[in-house]
């Protein structure tokens, strides 16, 4: 079957931020581990994994869930003010991040950033990649009132962008990013990284090791079978 030219149909895709257009990974878990160390409740990388993507209320409940909520605010920010500066320090984009976007835009596709995190964060990942020009939309952890795998976050940026959820791909490196985007209607894209290809497998409809296998034609091919088998989106 021929397929369709990615620039004839209004289409979109969805990023989130941390994993997949920043390569967060490394400074999300130092930051969590020095609030640790201050707080004198050491964490280690097989406790954090299952975390990473996640808004920090909840972060905070699955890592210590007896501090007190008056504290988890005062918490968070100090952990969110030592990623920024870890991220700044390295600019950690992923590889083929900057590319991948230009073909997208250049294919006519609307872009959106979906994020958990909070504005600051995504904005820091804004000035590390240079390419804030090419979205069209931004939601973050500030604009929603539930976390992944709620789809609440990407049905608001297919709101944002005025498309229908079924016409937008999701490109994400958590499981609960995933079910998220599967749970809004979209075509879920697992990037590997946080995760290996096997458990995202159970929950993505594409699975790549980078970004470089990408491609608006690729993308466009998945969101056409999307249309046609993804149920009703919002559930």
């Amino acid at each position: 079957m021929k397929q369709s030219d990615p620039r004839r149909i209004r289409r979109a895709v969805i990023f989130d931020m941390d994993g997949v257009l920043i390569d967060s990974y490394q400074a999300h878990m130092e930051a969590w581990m020095r609030l640790g160390g201050q707080l004198g409740r050491p964490i280690t990388e097989r406790e954090f994994i299952p975390t990473f993507g996640r808004r920090n209320k909840e972060i905070f409940g699955a890592l210590w869930p007896d501090v007190p909520d008056a504290d988890i605010e005062r918490l968070g920010e100090t952990k969110e003010a030592t990623y920024r500066e870890i991220v700044m320090a390295c600019r950690p984009t992923m590889d083929g991040a900057v590319e991948l976007l230009d073909a997208l835009k250049a294919a006519g596709f609307l872009i959106a950033v979906g994020s958990s995190g909070p504005p600051e964060n995504v904005e820091v990942g804004m000035r590390c990649l240079g390419e804030t020009h090419l979205f069209d939309a931004i939601v973050t952890g500030r604009d929603v009132t539930h976390g992944k795998p709620h789809p609440e976050v990407f049905l608001k940026a297919a709101e944002k962008l005025g498309i229908e959820p079924r016409f937008c791909a999701v490109v994400e490196d958590s499981l609960a990013g995933l079910e998220a985007a599967a749970r809004a209607g979209m075509a879920p894209v697992g990037l590997t990284g946080t995760f290996a290809r096997g458990p995202l497998s159970e929950k993505a409809a594409l699975v790549v090791e980078s970004l470089k296998e990408l491609t608006p034609r690729r993308i466009a091919a998945l969101i056409d079978r999307n249309c046609h088998a993804a149920p009703a989106a919002g559930s």
